[in-house]
């Protein structure tokens, strides 16, 4: 969660204004839902009740004008949202990207390019969901399920005892849901990576696949993968599917006594019916805003995790950068020279080449032959500094390769 907040606050920064404009209409658009109860009481108690329809024409005009100017702000708001969630996944995805292109072969083969395609497709996706919702529903649950208990306790005290059984049940439910699947979600990340891995090395590897008649080792591969992601996401529909339907019937059941009790009240004359109406509209909005909350419950520990992902590539600082005092080279002779030069790869038993030297001069060709895995690759990434020697000098126009500026070397080479 901590991942995501400091996200938040680092992107969220430009967009200060309209998520402050997003929360003022959905203040306005939340008291006004809470109002329109207390009209629908006063036209049953002082218009229906006393045949009076010039107020009821008059009550129901003011009632229409809310509803149009609720429906009117709801839109400005949705639209505002949008612009933030959308323009701040833009600037998630720009800060990846550039962050990536930085990268040298060592951070790209810590991240995996499966996984970094991931990261900026499918992880920002989630964030942005994420902002987009908590710009609507995180203002507007905590309004009316707050405003809702308190209309509700005005209203009637003694009905107002049905929520202290049903919200803790749904609030207990929903706690439930949490401890179940989050763990579920995190793991949901890992295994998008995967299937997005098995794809990716199957479509750039079909031709070796095809040579080798190993079409058959990769579709049990792949669907291994897809069975495991498969099975996750399951699980957690399971879980929702298990929990959306009991809080609906906490939410019946409670709407069915309400009804009951209040009719007993009615009978005894300590209630209205316009009263018992209104009280039934509170208690459904306080279950909506807790509807609303179960929502949020779903897209706040993908988001998090996604933002975690995030923030671990934007927060890499690339192994390979300009030197602080870069060397041009006197002249661009096209000689490359490797002197007693080392390089093993991180984790690696034992180097992959020790103490090599050669010349390679302008205008000669060379052919490097040697069996799989005998560094051939290896020797051609150390010329562009897509790894650094881990001792020796590769030299490159008769200077050392860390010592020139990137943009520089890679002007001189071709691959």
């Amino acid at each position: 969660m901590g991942g995501l907040i400091r996200l938040l606050r680092s992107y969220l920064r430009p967009y200060t204004g309209a998520v402050v404009v997003v929360v003022i209409l959905l203040l306005i658009q939340s008291i006004a839902n809470l109002y329109l109860p207390n009209l629908t009481a006063d036209i049953i108690n002082n218009g229906v009740a006393k045949g009076d329809i010039g107020y009821i024409w008059r009550i129901g005009g003011v009632m229409l004008a809310l509803t149009v100017v609720v429906g009117i702000l709801a839109i400005i708001g949705v639209y505002y949202a949008s612009r933030v969630s959308m323009g701040l996944g833009r600037d998630v995805r720009r800060a990846v990207f550039e962050r990536v292109q930085q990268f040298s072969a060592r951070e790209m083969n810590r991240f995996g390019t499966p996984s970094l395609i991931t990261r900026n497709t499918n992880d920002v996706q989630q964030v942005q969901i994420f902002v987009q919702l908590a710009l609507t529903l995180m203002v507007i649950a905590p309004i009316m399920g707050i405003g809702g208990v308190i209309l509700a306790l005005r209203t009637n005290v003694r009905l107002s005892a049905i929520l202290i059984v049903a919200v803790p049940l749904m609030v207990g439910v929903i706690g439930t849901l949490i401890i179940f699947a989050v763990p579920l979600f995190q793991s949901l990340q890992v295994k998008i990576d995967r299937i997005n891995q098995v794809m990716r090395e199957q479509i750039t590897g079909v031709r070796v696949i095809r040579a080798f008649n190993r079409t058959e080792f990769e579709e049990d591969r792949f669907q291994t993968a897809n069975a495991d992601l498969t099975g996750t996401a399951l699980r957690v529909n399971r879980i929702f599917a298990l929990a959306i339907p009991t809080l609906l019937a906490i939410m019946n059941m409670s709407s069915v006594a309400v009804v009951w009790f209040g009719a007993r009240l009615i009978d005894s004359g300590q209630l209205s019916v316009g009263n018992l109406i209104a009280f039934l509209a509170y208690i459904l909005q306080i279950f909506f805003a807790i509807m609303l909350a179960t929502f949020m419950v779903i897209f706040v520990p993908r988001a998090a995790a996604s933002a975690t992902r995030l923030e671990e590539v934007i927060n890499t600082e690339p192994s390979i950068t300009d030197p602080v005092n870069p060397v041009e080279p006197a002249s661009v002779t096209g000689a490359v020279e490797f002197r007693r030069v080392t390089f093993g790869y991180p984790g690696g038993e034992k180097p992959v080449l020790h103490e090599l030297s050669f010349q390679l001069h302008r205008g000669a060709t060379t052919a490097i032959i040697g069996g799989t895995g005998s560094g051939k690759t290896t020797l051609l990434n150390l010329v562009p500094r897509f790894y650094d020697a881990t001792g020796g000098a590769v030299l490159v126009n008769e200077v050392d390769v860390r010592a020139q500026k990137l943009d520089t070397l890679w002007q001189h080479i071709g691959l």
